[in-house]
């Protein structure tokens, strides 16, 4: 009865994270859509992703299988995932290049403004109330959950939007990154577990930017 009654509470701490990703998953896709359909790409409008509405942004093995299995294999602890990738198809050969890349960076910077706003919403609530351990906590990680978002999508490997900075740095073809992106998800699941890159990513690089935002905020 206690081992049930401790995987309910961890099951429902898992539950509390998935809609924590679910919402910055959302608002990481929805701001790629918001700058394409500003800088005059019609794609993303046309296929209903300049939406805040979570529907629009799930990806089947990014946004419902992964994280929910990581919930039920181990509730409570570790929860990751990803939103269905924004088609856009740049119409404006002049500024190809450049849209791209405001397109991308768009992002990864939405979840750093997640984190921004967190940080100081939940410095002000611990200010106020002193007492709100809990909901500090809560703020806290969603402050965490928004800096490995913010981090994960800066590997240059294909769909993360870090790849799109390489292709433009090294001028890759279209073609050649077509290829690159067929191996896209086999090469991430090796890299994340290689020791080297998860002892800098998560040992290194991730503390370190929640650090500065648990700082901002005091707590």
């Amino acid at each position: 009865m206690v081992g049930d009654f401790v995987f309910a509470m961890n099951l429902q701490e898992g539950m509390a994270l998935y809609l924590i990703l679910l919402a910055s998953l959302s608002i990481h896709e929805w701001a790629h859509a918001f700058v394409a359909d500003k800088l005059g790409d019609p794609v993303p409008r046309a296929q209903g992703r300049v939406t805040l509405n979570p529907v629009a942004h799930i990806d089947p093995v990014g946004t419902v299988f992964l994280p929910l299995l990581m919930i039920f294999l181990n509730p409570g602890f570790a929860i990751f995932g990803w939103g269905k990738p924004v088609q856009v198809s740049l119409p404006n050969p002049k500024t190809r290049a450049r849209d791209d890349m405001l397109i991308t960076a768009a992002g990864p910077l939405a979840n750093l403004v997640i984190a921004l706003l967190v940080a100081g919403f939940a410095g002000l609530l611990f200010w106020v109330m002193p007492d709100a351990i809990l909901s500090v906590s809560l703020l806290k990680v969603i402050i965490l959950l928004n800096c490995l978002l913010f981090l994960f999508n800066l590997i240059p490997v294909p769909p993360l939007d870090g790849s799109h900075f390489l292709k433009h740095a090294i001028g890759m073809r279209d073609q050649t990154y077509a290829e690159f992106a067929r191996y896209g998800f086999v090469l991430i699941l090796v890299l994340i577990n290689l020791p080297a890159f998860s002892s800098l990513f998560f040992g290194v690089l991730l503390p370190h930017l929640a650090f500065f935002f648990f700082s901002l905020a005091g707590i």
